[in-house]
């Protein structure tokens, strides 16, 4: 379905028990990436609760439509909640759509009762770690100045985006299956405006650390030990910060424990949201 939201069309999707409680999810890679992974990924949870996914602006199937500024990405999303008549939601973010996942509830906190963290951060203060473990990788076609101009927004074409992101595919998973992320690379709506912008400008001044202690709803942390792009040490601070979390690392997947150990993460999610109260876990 699409909606007008903000002056953008917006792609989402609404799956799951329309009379159970509603899971918004929060896509990352802006530019690359869209719902369609997560829609795979927890389309378990649909039998208690309802599930909205989005492609966020300048992404996906959404219109390309600027400012791809993360108040606009967040406004973006509780135009949505406004858009379906909710009151309150939970929200799940992975990787970028961690820190807009973040933004949002520290923006709209009435909105939300619970949220879900994955493989994410508050800050950039580890990024060369993630440079360096991409070139102990020694991959081919990675090198440091490809990953400079990748992180630093500075990609010339969607072709070259492409190129780019085929050669840091193998970084993501333990297991690294060709033939899937052949399949993956195939399906990719690029959109690299949209990446460079988030990237040379939006992570630039991305940092809500100090404002990590006003989080009072519960929070599930969670990380794959292997994880290249946003090091477990991101995760480590957001359980050293927010007051009211559960942290759990998957010590057998890369960036996306919600695909390399899906039953387990699916289990986790379910078990989280049915807590009432959660003792902080640092």
């Amino acid at each position: 379905m699409k909606v007008k939201l903000n002056g953008c069309e917006i792609y989402y999707e609404v799956h799951g028990n329309p009379e159970g409680e509603t899971i918004f999810f929060i896509h990352g890679g802006p530019g690359m990436s869209d719902c369609r992974g997560d829609v795979k990924s927890f389309s378990a949870l649909g039998d208690d609760y309802q599930l909205v996914f989005m492609d966020n602006r300048g992404s996906g199937r959404s219109e390309a439509v600027t400012p791809y500024t993360h108040k606009q990405w967040v406004d973006d999303i509780d135009a949505l909640r406004q858009h379906l008549g909710l009151e309150k939601i939970r929200i799940l973010g992975g990787s970028y759509g961690g820190f807009l996942t973040l933004e949002y509830v520290l923006a709209y906190p009435e909105h939300v009762t619970h949220v879900i963290l994955r493989d994410t951060a508050a800050n950039n203060r580890h990024n060369d770690l993630s440079m360096q473990k991409a070139l102990d990788s020694n991959l081919p076609g990675i090198n440091e100045e490809m990953l400079h101009r990748l992180f630093e927004g500075k990609v010339a074409s969607n072709e070259e985006f492409r190129e780019m992101i085929q050669a840091i595919l193998p970084l993501y998973t333990v297991s690294f299956n060709e033939e899937k992320a052949k399949e993956k690379l195939d399906s990719i709506f690029f959109h690299y405006e949209t990446h460079n912008f988030a990237f040379s400008e939006n992570k630039k001044s991305y940092d809500v650390s100090g404002r990590l202690g006003e989080i009072k709803v519960p929070v599930l942390i969670t990380v794959g030990i292997h994880d290249w792009v946003t090091p477990v040490e991101y995760s480590d601070e957001l359980a050293a910060r927010i007051p009211n979390n559960e942290y759990v690392k998957f010590e057998n997947s890369g960036h996306s424990p919600q695909v390399e150990e899906n039953d387990q993460y699916i289990e986790l999610v379910r078990k989280f949201l049915k807590q009432e109260k959660l003792q902080t876990t640092n």
